[in-house]
């Protein structure tokens, strides 16, 4: 019986990653929302929000860290994923100390 693995995939990984990107200034803003749901399946979408609601943004980046692990990323998939990052930030046309901090920590974890 084969067991459950731990970790998420790829998309998975990523699509928690915006999410906590849109939460990051404590107002998830429905531009936010749209240009992470542009970019993922609804079932993984829901799967990922479920998941993230529960989340401390401690535990969060934790679980970042621990997947990333086991995904390796070429330079291209980074910078795909940096767009995407950029996207959430940038959606609702504000870019706030909060959001700021967040993208300054997500580099450090990514790269």
């Amino acid at each position: 019986m084969p067991t459950q693995s731990n970790h998420w995939t790829k998309r998975e990984l990523e699509i928690y990653i915006l999410l906590l990107c849109a939460q990051s200034d404590a107002d998830i803003a429905v531009e936010e929302l749209d240009v992470i749901k542009n970019k993922a399946d609804a079932a993984t979408f829901e799967k990922m929000s479920e998941k993230i609601a529960g989340h401390t943004e401690k535990q969060s980046l934790k679980k970042i860290r621990r997947n990333l692990a086991y995904h390796p990323y070429s330079i291209q998939e980074i910078g795909d994923l940096r767009r995407e990052i950029d996207a959430v930030f940038l959606a609702d046309k504000q870019f706030l100390m909060k959001e700021r901090i967040m993208n300054d920590i997500l580099q450090n974890i990514i790269y």
